[in-house]
């Protein structure tokens, strides 16, 4: 039984309370995690405070700053493989997925590190005699920063980058499903010699963590990434600081696809654009949107490479699909399934629980055609693709934007006038033209409506975390005149 503690104020400390961590491939306990409670939650962000103001870290030049960033980035790389295991073992990601991309994780942190001393300031042309103002951008302050389970390393890395290269200090909420790799990350930021207080790492429950981090009078911004449900109680307890807040709150991707697309190409962007991560991805293609004269030939090609995955335990190298991270997600997508079959959509492939332990559910497919399904609407976060056709551009726009939410959306043509089109008539922070599912530290990500609003990635990330403060100097050595003498 592996026990991890929490890191506040440069030191691992143990909760109020303990909790167990279940291992997704064996529905097992595996670990301890330290239950971080109001108490927990006010030290952590006091330290923060403190580093902030009164430590060293306040005193650090902004290439100073990038220079532990960069010295974190190569501990990144260098522990890569056991943090890849221990987000395999604590969320039950296939360890080829998070191989491949906590090793990139160090790159967002190398990028910030670069973008540190970077982050200008201006000088006003003001309309006025005798006067010079400057802009200065400054921290925002202590941010509260809350992780969802997937993803842990990367969603935390493109808050905690452009936070540090802003000079902010921050408490890290890790999601109480599957906390181990933040947990563990914490080790890096002490060794690369962050100053006491800069990061802190907790992980706890939402009414006695969350809900004291994102109300805490000293917190000046939330960097929340979740689901709209909590995002909205982030959000009114947000009314008790005044913090502003990012929200990425994940989405109901369009992916498009024409009848004179690469077909081929295509369903090999879906099948991981919905696959991959076991479909618990904030980008996840979940809505098909495939042109009606090619829609036969292209679902059987996807089914026929769903039905191929190779489902297994998330340690193995050759398992493609994985379980999902918790029981209750599992419920939740089973049950989804089922309600949409009720109101009428085909089960194409899948679509039932997989005997033995573990919480596994098989890529699934739901021809939605002519039906309101339930799928079409609500975010499984799971394996499962609904699929409907299209016959006109205007109808496959329509459908497209037919949602509440606006992150991610994917386009397949070869046509470039009607990409074009696409690109400025889709709803959504991101588009994607003959790809899916691509990412970089240089360009930001983030979405609109029920995706929450600010950006991660790129310099816009950066100066999120950033206030102004504007600066004016009279440089007239005549005095300021009487104002209550008449002249």
């Amino acid at each position: 039984m592996q026990r991890f503690q929490s890191y506040i104020d440069g030191e691992f400390v143990d909760g109020e309370a303990r909790f167990p961590s279940i291992d997704p491939a064996t529905g097992k306990v595996w670990a301890e995690m330290p239950e971080a409670r109001e108490s927990d939650v006010d030290r952590a962000v006091s330290a923060a405070e403190t580093a902030l103001y009164d430590g060293p870290w306040s005193k650090l030049t902004a290439t100073q700053r990038g220079k532990l960033l960069y010295k974190l980035a190569d501990l990144v790389a260098a522990n890569a493989q056991r943090l890849a295991e221990l987000e395999t073992r604590d969320t039950g990601k296939i360890i080829r997925e998070t191989s491949a991309q906590i090793a990139y994780v160090a790159d967002y942190y190398r990028y910030y590190a670069g973008l540190s001393d970077k982050i200008e300031g201006a000088y006003l042309p003001i309309d006025k005699q005798d006067m010079d103002v400057w802009l200065r951008r400054e921290p925002i302050g202590v941010v509260a920063m809350v992780v969802p389970w997937n993803s842990q390393l990367f969603l935390s890395a493109v808050k905690i980058g452009p936070a540090l290269a802003a000079g902010c200090t921050m408490v890290v909420k890790a999601s109480e499903d599957g906390p181990a790799p933040l947990l563990e990350f914490a080790r890096l930021v002490h060794e690369a010699g962050f100053p006491a207080g800069v990061v802190n790492i907790i992980t706890g429950f939402g009414p006695s963590c969350g809900s004291a981090l994102s109300r805490h009078p000293k917190v000046a911004h939330i960097a929340f990434t979740g689901g709209p449900e909590t995002a909205r109680h982030v959000v009114r307890n947000s009314a008790e600081n005044l913090a502003s807040t990012s929200l990425e709150l994940g989405g109901k991707s369009p992916f498009i696809v024409f009848a004179d697309a690469d077909l081929e190409s295509a369903a090999n962007a879906q099948v991981a654009g919905i696959f991959a991560a076991t479909g618990q991805s904030c980008v996840a293609g979940s809505r098909l949107i495939v042109e009606r004269n090619v829609k036969g030939k292209f679902l059987a090609m996807l089914k026929a490479k769903a039905e191929a995955i190779r489902i297994g335990i998330p340690s193995d190298m050759a398992t493609e699909v994985g379980p999902l991270a918790t029981k209750r997600q599992q419920d939740h997508v089973a049950a989804l399934v089922d309600r949409s079959v009720e109101s009428g959509a085909r089960l194409v492939t899948g679509g039932r629980r997989l005997d033995g332990g573990g919480f596994y559910f098989p890529p699934t497919i739901l021809d939605c055609d002519g039906v309101a399904s339930p799928s079409l609407a609500e975010e499984f976060f799971g394996p499962v693709l609904s699929v409907v056709s299209f016959e006109t551009e205007a109808e496959a726009l329509r459908l497209a934007n037919d949602t509440g939410h606006g992150l991610a959306s994917g386009v397949f043509t070869q046509n470039l006038t009607r990409a074009h089109r696409l690109m400025k008539g889709l709803r959504a922070g991101i588009v994607w033209v003959n790809t899916y599912r691509a990412v970089s530290p240089i360009a930001p990500f983030g979405g609109f409506g029920l995706s929450g609003h600010g950006r991660e990635g790129g310099l816009a990330a950066a100066l999120d975390y950033t206030r102004t403060k504007t600066i004016w100097l009279r440089t007239s050595d005549d005095p300021i005149p009487d104002p209550f003498v008449m002249r």
